[in-house]
């Protein structure tokens, strides 16, 4: 059964997996067996990636690359297919988010949160789909999140973003199941990770910041998640344990969704 989930000879392109999310994942695919490539937008954050990959003993390709650009996607692909291989697997990870309450968010902040969330998985499945079909198979995972379902004050950019990116994932595995393509998302809860760190910081006398304890409060599992708890998830939908899993949204999120909280 084991063997099912194996992912050893399978190329591997996680998008902004320089740290957080994106570099665990990228981790569990390569203990799988996977091939790692990623991106970021500049060399430095490439660097930085290629030496956090070495050190946790992965041998990893990163290029620089900004997702959003379609022809300097379509070149990336073109490269990492030269220099790498035929891209079996596309983890659609990387991400912004801004949190500015929506009657003060400029149309260009919405267009860039968008534009990253959105219209970067569109561009990159778009360039990996071709030679997916001509070899008859692929794996796209989008990184998702319960903002695809839920909505929350000062997101509104990123909860259309990713309510985006669920009907995306849907639209995908309709239109290229035929070709053995499975696309399917995954939603984090609220994940301990940079971008969150904010939401977590002591108040200065000492006590948890208020959304800290709201998270805890709402989550059955009574904590954060951390990057690793996306690892399993990511390895059974890219591996052939999935391959007839298409469509659907997995929410790793320690049961939030399920749960309507507890009575005041």
């Amino acid at each position: 059964m084991m063997v099912n989930f194996s992912l050893k000879g399978k190329v591997a392109l996680v998008t902004g997996a320089s740290y957080g999310i994106g570099f665990a994942i990228a981790s569990a695919l390569a203990e799988a067996g996977a091939t790692i490539v990623f991106n970021d937008l500049k060399q430095v954050f490439v660097d930085n990636g290629l030496a956090a990959y070495k050190e946790a003993g992965i041998t990893a390709c990163g290029y620089v690359c900004d997702v959003t650009d379609e022809n300097a996607v379509n070149a990336l692909v073109q490269q990492i297919e030269k220099e790498v291989g035929v891209i079996d697997i596309l983890v659609n990870n990387a991400g912004i988010i801004k949190r500015i309450p929506m009657h003060e968010m400029s149309a260009a902040d919405f267009r860039q949160v968008i534009d990253v969330d959105l219209n970067a998985p569109f561009i990159v499945a778009k360039a990996v789909i071709p030679s997916m079909i001509k070899k008859g198979a692929g794996k796209i995972i989008n990184i998702c999140s319960m903002m695809s379902e839920l909505g929350r004050e000062t997101v509104s950019a990123y909860a259309a973003a990713k309510g985006g990116l669920k009907m995306l994932t849907r639209n995908i595995a309709s239109e290229y199941g035929e070709y053995n393509i499975q696309c399917n998302g995954i939603g984090p809860g609220y994940i301990a990770t940079p971008q969150t760190a904010p939401l977590r910081e002591k108040q200065p006398d000492g006590s948890k910041h208020p959304f800290d304890s709201f998270i805890i409060a709402k989550t059955p599992a009574a904590r954060w998640g951390t990057p690793e708890d996306l690892a399993g998830p990511a390895v059974f939908l890219a591996s052939e344990a999935s391959n007839f899993v298409n469509g659907h949204i997995l929410y790793v999120d320690g049961g939030i969704l399920a749960y309507i909280g507890k009575q005041p």
